[in-house]
This record gives structure tokens, sequence and C-alpha cells, in this order.
């Protein structure tokens, strides 16, 4: 599951809004939004796409997408 919080978080720290981060990865906004609050999975080459666009660690990533506990 898609731990929200801390998604927001990366996304502010990498300057990017939903608005931005969604065409910067071949997303829509109403897509992205989804699997931000965990109404859809992440793919592997979406989560590695994000992970190279806001430029996460693999620790970063893990948090993110791997939680066992959501925000």
């Amino acid at each position: 599951m898609t731990n929200t919080k801390e998604f927001k978080i990366a996304m502010l720290r990498a300057g990017y809004t939903n608005e931005s981060l969604a065409p910067a990865i071949g997303m829509s906004k109403a897509t992205l939004s989804y699997k931000i609050n965990n109404l859809r999975e992440f793919t592997a080459s979406e989560i590695k796409k994000i992970q190279e666009t806001l430029r996460l660690s693999d620790e970063e990533r893990d948090l993110i997408f791997f939680a066992n506990d959501v925000y």
C-alpha cells in the first residue's frame, strides 16, 4: 500500500504537485490521485519512474510504496 503522507512529502521536497507530477510520469491527474490514495495500485514500472523523477532513495521508495500502515 502507498503511504500517502510520505508520498506527498516527497513530492513537495522535489518541487512537484499532483498536477505537475502526473504528466511528468505519463499519467493523468485522476489516475495519480486514485493511486496515491490507495484506490488503485501502482505498477512496478510506475514506481520506478516516480523514484527516478522524485529522486528517491531505495529506502524512501520502500517507505512510500511498500508501507504496512498508510496515512
